[in-house]
C-alpha cells in the first residue's frame, strides 16, 4: 500500500516531492468540497463580495485524493491496445491541490490552484468510455507533476441590494454577498466549475467516481488532458436561477494537453439555463445545457472507408459538433436527495476532448446517515447508461479506435454501470474514506467482453 500522511499531502502540494512510485498521469476535475445531501448552491453558483475591510482578503484551501482501484479477469475473446486488459494489478492515483484566493478590489477577486497529479488508471485509462475513476486521465508520463490547474480573474458587479452570506471554499471568499449579480470569470479553469453542477453527483473526490456520472456523457467539453481551458465565462445570477455562457479554447488534437490558441479555427460555446423549484417543502434545480465546438476533427464515416481506419488522417479545420444537457437534482427529504441526466452529441465527428459517449442517461440517489446515527456520512447509489452514434459504431465495428475506446471488433450494445459507494466522515482528520463499487456491462460497446467488476477505495482530505 502507498504511504499516505497529512503532512506529507500538504509536502507533495508545496514541493512536487514524490511520495509514491506509480505508472501513469491522473488528474482532478472537480472541486474539494463535499456537496450536501440538500441542494444548496455549490461553489460556483456562491460568489465573493464586494470588497470590505470586515470581510477576509484571503482564501486558503487544501485537497488530497487517493483512489485505489481493481478489477478481477472477467470473459474477454479478444483484445487490441485500446481494450481493458483482462488481467492487471491494482492501480492508484493521487491528486493533491491548493487552493489560494485574493480579494483584488470593490467585486474583484483572483484565485490560482497550484496542482500535483500523479498515478495510474486501469489499462492506462482505456477500454471503458464511462471510466469507473474520475480522477484518472490519459497522461503518458508516470511521474508526479506539478503544474497550475486554474488561474483566473472574477469580477461581480451587484444588481440590487439585496445580499447573502457566502461562506468560505476553495475558490470563494466569504463575507456578504449580492442576491442578485452579473459576474465575469476570465482565465485558466475548468469549465466543469461553472456547468452542469449537481450536489449529489459532480465531484470524484467525494462523490460518485464514474465518468458518466460525474457530467454529462454527452458533453464534450473543451479541456486539455487533465480538464482545464482558457476561457471567459459570464454568469447572471438570482434568487430564482442563472444563465451561464461561455467562449473556451480547445486542445489542438483529440484529448490533447495543449491549447490551440487559434481561436478563429477552433473554439467552443456553452450555454445553461438554471432554474430551482419547490416541490411542495422540498427544493430542486433542473439544469438545460447546449454547446457547440469548432475543431479539425476528424469524420468517423469517412475514416471507416479507409483501409488504414485512420481517423486522425481525416482531420479537417472548421468542422462542429454539437449536442445538449438536461440536469435535476430533486430532494426527496432532509435526508435523501435525487439526481438524474440525459445528454446528447450529433456523433458524426471524432470525439475531441472529454470521452467518447454521445449518448448518455443516469439515475441515482444520494442519503445521509441520519438514520443509522451517521448524519455526516453518505451512501450513493446510482446507475448509467451510454451509448454511441451509428457513424461511431460502425467506425469501431471495422476495427477503428478512438483516444479512449476500441476491441479491434465490435458487437455493439449500449454500455451500462452501477455504482454504490458509502463515505465514512473522518472529521478529526478532515478526512472521508470511501469504499466503492462498480458493476459495468459491455465494456467499450462491446458485447462480446466483461461484465467487469471495479472494486475500489478513496481517501479524501480537506481543509
Amino acid at each position: 500500500m502507498l504511504p499516505f500522511s497529512y503532512r506529507k499531502g500538504v509536502l507533495l502540494a508545496v514541493l512536487g516531492t514524490s511520495v509514491l512510485t506509480v505508472q501513469a498521469q491522473t488528474v482532478p476535475r472537480r472541486s474539494a468540497t463535499p456537496a450536501p445531501v440538500a441542494p444548496a448552491p455549490p461553489p460556483a453558483l456562491q460568489h465573493p463580495a464586494p470588497d470590505s475591510s470586515r470581510q477576509p482578503n484571503w482564501s486558503l484551501h487544501f485537497q488530497q485524493t487517493l483512489v485505489t482501484q481493481w478489477h478481477p479477469s472477467f470473459r474477454a475473446p479478444y483484445a487490441a491496445d485500446y481494450s481493458l486488459a483482462q488481467r492487471e494489478k491494482a492501480k492508484t492515483s493521487l491528486t493533491s491541490t491548493f487552493f489560494l484566493g485574493r480579494r483584488l478590489w470593490r467585486g474583484g477577486s483572483f484565485f490560482f490552484n497550484p496542482e500535483l497529479a500523479g498515478g495510474s488508471g486501469l489499462s492506462q485509462a482505456r477500454g471503458i468510455a464511462g471510466f469507473p475513476n474520475g480522477e484518472t486521465f490519459r497522461i503518458g508520463d508516470p511521474a508526479p507533476h506539478l503544474y497550475v490547474a486554474r488561474a483566473f480573474l472574477r469580477q461581480v458587479w451587484a444588481l440590487g441590494t439585496e445580499t447573502q452570506v457566502v461562506e468560505d471554499a476553495p475558490n470563494q471568499l466569504a463575507g456578504s454577498g449580492p442576491a442578485r449579480f452579473l459576474a465575469l470569470n476570465v482565465g485558466k479553469l475548468s469549465l466543469t466549475d461553472f456547468f452542469d453542477q449537481n450536489s449529489y453527483s459532480h465531484d470524484p473526490r467525494s462523490q460518485f467516481l464514474n465518468w458518466g456520472l460525474m457530467s454529462n456523457g454527452g458533453w464534450d467539453y473543451p479541456a486539455n488532458t487533465r480538464g482545464y481551458t482558457v476561457a471567459a465565462v459570464l454568469e447572471y445570477v438570482t434568487p430564482l436561477g442563472a444563465v451561464r455562457a461561455s467562449s473556451a479554447l480547445v486542445p489542438t488534437y483529440a484529448n490533447g494537453p495543449t491549447i490551440d490558441f487559434h481561436y478563429g479555427k477552433a473554439h467552443s460555446e456553452t450555454l445553461e439555463l438554471t432554474r430551482t423549484y419547490h416541490l411542495g417543502r422540498q427544493a430542486g434545480t433542473v439544469r438545460a445545457l447546449g454547446f457547440r465546438t469548432v475543431a479539425g476533427m476528424g469524420d468517423y464515416r469517412t475514416a471507416t472507408l479507409r483501409p488504414d481506419l485512420d481517423l486522425t488522417a481525416t482531420r479537417q479545420p472548421g468542422r462542429t459538433k454539437t449536442g445538449f444537457g438536461l440536469n435535476l437534482e430533486q430532494t426527496l427529504t432532509p435526508e435523501v436527495g435525487l439526481f438524474a441526466r440525459l445528454s446528447y452529441n450529433d456523433g458524426r465527428r471524432e470525439t475531441w476532448a472529454f470521452t467518447e459517449i454521445d449518448r448518455s442517461a443516469s439515475l441515482g440517489a444520494v442519503s445521509t446517515g441520519t438514520r443509522w446515527h451517521r448524519p455526516n456520512d453518505r451512501l450513493g447509489l446510482a446507475v448509467v447508461a451510454n451509448g454511441l452514434s451509428q457513424p461511431h459504431r460502425s467506425f469501431l465495428a471495422a476495427g477503428g479506435h478512438g483516444f479512449m475506446i476500441g476491441d479491434g471488433q465490435l458487437n455493439y450494445a449500449p454500455e451500462m454501470a452501477a455504482e454504490a459507494y458509502y463515505s465514512v466522515n473522518l472529521p478529526r482528520q478532515h478526512a472521508t474514506l470511501s469504499p466503492d463499487y462498480q458493476l459495468i456491462l459491455n465494456p467499450a460497446y462491446n458485447h462480446d467482453r466483461g461484465p467487469v467488476q471495479v472494486l475500489g477505495g478513496r481517501l479524501h482530505v480537506a481543509f
